[in-house]
C-alpha cells in the first residue's frame, strides 16, 4: 500500500489517520511503486490522478487488473492503460469509459433491502451479498434498454463489461433482495419477507419512470456532447432545462432570445448557466454573428427564391428565432434544434421544412411520441403532422418510426392498429387501409416483426393474442411500436394514455428531416424539455 509520499512502511514517521494499520516492513522503505508493480496482478487506486504510468503497467502480470478510481482524473487514463497493455482489465469511476465503478450501484439498494426488513444494522454479510449480487448480474444477458444507453447492441460479460451499468433497471430487484436475505440469515431483520416474488414486484413498481428510457437517452447523449439550439430561451422552463442539460453534460445549449430578458430570468430564479452562448437574432451586437446572419439570409434565399422568397424577405426572416435557429443547424453552426414551448407547432416546423427539408427519398416527414410504460418504451405514430394518409404513406411512416426505434438499439415490434383484427371487419375503410399497409410492409421487409390489422388490446396483450391469433408475427411478444390509420387516432391515443395513466411522454419526435429538429408541445415541462434535448443530441450523433 502506497500513499502520495511512498510505501506505507513502519520506518516512516508521517503516517496519519489509519495508515499505521497497513504498514508493511517486508521490503525497504524506499521501494518505489514501479518496483513493487513488477509482476503484480492488481492495482487499486483511490488516490489522485496520474500516479501510474505506462511503463509501470507494462511490467505488471498478464491480464492484469487496474482499478483507477480517482475522479475526474484517474491514476492512469483508460487510453494510456489500454495502449500499454491491451490485455489489461481496466476500470475507472467515469461514465465515459467501460467498467464504471460507481457507488450508485450499491448504496441505494443496500439501504433499500435493509430498510425493507427493518434491519438493526448493516453488517459485512449484507455488504458481501450486494457485491455477489452485482457480480452475478454482470454475467446475465444485458437488456436492450441498457445496450441502448451505451451505443453497444451487445454488452457481454468480459474485459470491457465486468460490472453492471448504473442505468440497469434490474439493480433494485437484484441487489436489494440479496441484502434483505442476508439480513434475515444473520438475524438482524426485524420484519422478515416471506413472499419474495411479491417483494420484487413492489421493488419494480418503486423504480418508477425516471430510471428507464429518459436516463438512458441522457447517458447516450453524454457519449458525444452536441450543440443544441433552444429557440424559446426567454421562457423559465427552457432555462431551467438548459441548466440541467449543462450540469449533466447532456448537450451544449445555445440560447436564442433577448439577452436582457434571458439574463433577468437567470438572476430572478437563481439559475447557473456559466459560459452559455446567447444569441439575439433581432439585435446582433457581435460583428461575426452579424456576418453569419447575412450568410444564413443568402443560403435561405438560394433555397427559396423559386418559391417566391426575395432576399429582403429572407433577411427579415433571419430575425426570427425559429428561422435563425434552423439555419444554424443547416449551416453546421449547431447540431440540433429544439423549439415549440411558446409557439404553435407550425411556427417551428415550417422553417425546418423550408430550410432543411426531408431526407432524400422521404415523401412525408412524420412524427412519433414515446410513452414511458412499466413494460418499456412504447412508440406511437404519426401523432402530429399528417392528416390524410393512404396505405403507402402509412407504410412509409412505419419505416421511419422503425428506424428511430432501432437508433436506440431496440428491435421494433410493429402493430398496425385499428378497430379490426386480421380481417374481422372485411370492408371497413380504416381496416382495409391498415390491412393493405401491413401487406406493403411485409412485402418490403419480410424479416421484420410487423403484423396487422389488429386492435390495440391485441397488440399489447400477447396472452390473449396467442389464444385467438397464434399465427401472428408478433410471436407472443408485446408490440413496442403502434402505427395508427390517421393523425386523429394517434393524437387521441397518446394524449389519453399519457394523462389517464399518468405516463411520462417524450415527443413529438420529428422523423425524416435531413438534420435534427424537434418540436415540443406548448407548455412542456422541464423534464420533457430535458428529454427532448437528449433525443436531439442522440439524433445528431446518429447523423454523424
Amino acid at each position: 500500500m502506497y500513499d502520495s509520499k511512498g510505501l506505507i512502511h513502519p520506518d516512516r514517521n508521517n503516517l496519519d489517520g489509519k495508515k499505521s494499520e497497513f504498514v508493511n516492513g517486508s521490503v525497504p522503505v524506499d521501494t518505489s511503486l514501479a518496483d513493487i508493480l513488477k509482476g503484480a496482478d492488481v492495482f487499486i487506486g483511490l488516490s489522485r490522478g496520474n500516479v501510474l504510468n505506462q511503463e509501470m503497467v507494462k511490467e505488471m502480470a498478464k491480464d492484469c487488473i487496474i482499478f483507477a478510481m480517482a475522479n475526474p482524473t484517474p491514476e492512469i487514463s483508460y487510453e494510456d492503460a489500454k495502449a500499454a497493455r491491451e490485455d489489461c482489465i481496466m476500470a475507472t469511476g467515469r461514465s465515459d469509459y467501460p467498467n464504471q465503478v460507481n457507488n450508485v450501484l450499491g448504496f441505494p439498494f443496500i439501504f433499500r433491502g435493509a430498510l425493507d426488513v427493518r434491519a438493526t444494522e448493516i453488517n459485512e454479510a449484507m455488504k458481501l451479498a450486494a457485491v455477489q449480487a452485482l457480480a452475478e448480474l454482470a454475467k446475465k444477458p444485458v437488456p436492450d434498454i441498457v445496450n441502448m444507453a451505451y451505443s453497444n447492441a451487445n454488452l457481454i460479460f468480459g474485459k470491457d463489461y465486468i460490472i453492471p451499468k448504473p442505468v440497469d433497471p434490474r439493480l433494485i430487484t437484484t441487489v436489494a433482495p440479496a441484502v434483505a436475505k442476508a439480513a434475515m440469515e444473520t438475524g438482524v431483520a426485524q420484519h422478515p419477507i416471506t413472499d419474495w416474488p411479491a417483494y420484487e414486484l413492489e421493488l419494480a413498481r418503486r423504480l418508477g419512470n425516471d430510471n428507464t428510457i429518459s436516463r438512458i437517452i441522457e447517458t447516450k447523449a453524454r457519449q458525444d456532447i452536441k450543440r443544441v439550439v433552444l429557440v424559446d430561451a426567454e421562457h423559465v422552463s427552457v432555462l431551467k432545462a438548459a441548466q440541467i442539460v449543462m450540469e449533466e453534460k447532456i448537450a451544449r445549449p445555445i440560447l436564442l432570445g433577448k439577452r436582457e430578458t434571458i439574463e433577468a430570468i437567470i438572476q430572478e430564479y437563481g439559475l447557473s448557466l456559466p459560459g452559455v452562448q446567447i444569441i439575439d437574432p433581432k439585435n446582433l451586437v457581435d460583428e461575426q454573428e452579424a456576418k453569419r446572419q447575412e450568410v444564413y439570409s443568402s443560403l435561405f434565399y438560394e433555397k427559396r427564391k423559386r418559391k417566391g422568397v426575395t432576399l429582403l424577405e429572407s433577411r427579415d426572416l433571419m430575425r426570427s428565432r425559429s428561422y435563425y435557429g434552423v439555419m444554424m443547424v443547416e449551416a453546421g453552426d449547431a447540431d440540433a434544434l429544439v423549439g415549440g414551448v411558446t409557439k404553435k407547432y407550425p411556427y417551428t416546423i415550417r422553417p425546418a421544412l423550408q430550410a432543411i427539408g426531408p431526407r432524400e427519398g422521404i415523401r412525408k416527414v412524420a412524427s412519433t411520441h414515446i410513452l414511458i410504460t412499466r413494460f418499456g418504451p412504447l412508440f406511437l405514430a404519426d401523432t402530429s403532422i399528417n392528416h390524410y394518409l393512404n396505405a403507402e404513406d402509412i407504410a412509409d411512416i412505419a419505416e421511419l418510426v422503425a428506424e428511430k426505434v432501432e437508433s436506440f438499439d431496440i428491435q421494433p415490434r410493429i402493430a398496425m392498429v385499428t378497430y379490426s383484427n386480421f380481417g374481422s371487419v372485411p370492408h371497413g375503410e380504416s381496416a382495409v387501409l391498415m390491412r393493405t399497409a401491413t401487406g406493403i410492409l411485409q412485402q418490403r421487409h419480410p424479416d421484420w416483426i410487423v403484423d396487422g390489422e389488429m386492435q390495440a388490446n391485441m397488440a399489447l396483450n400477447p396472452a390473449v393474442r396467442e389464444q385467438f391469433y397464434p399465427f401472428s408475427k408478433l410471436e407472443g411478444k408485446r408490440a413496442n411500436t403502434l402505427i395508427f390509420p390517421n393523425l386523429s387516432a394517434a393524437n387521441i391515443a397518446y394524449n389519453l394514455l399519457a394523462h389517464t395513466a399518468n405516463m411520462d411522454i417524450i415527443g413529438p419526435i420529428l422523423l425524416g428531416l435531413k438534420k435534427p429538429v424537434h418540436i415540443l408541445q406548448m407548455g412542456a415541462s422541464v423534464r420533457q424539455i430535458v428529454d427532448m434535448v437528449g433525443i436531439a443530441a442522440v439524433d445528431a450523433q446518429g447523423r454523424d
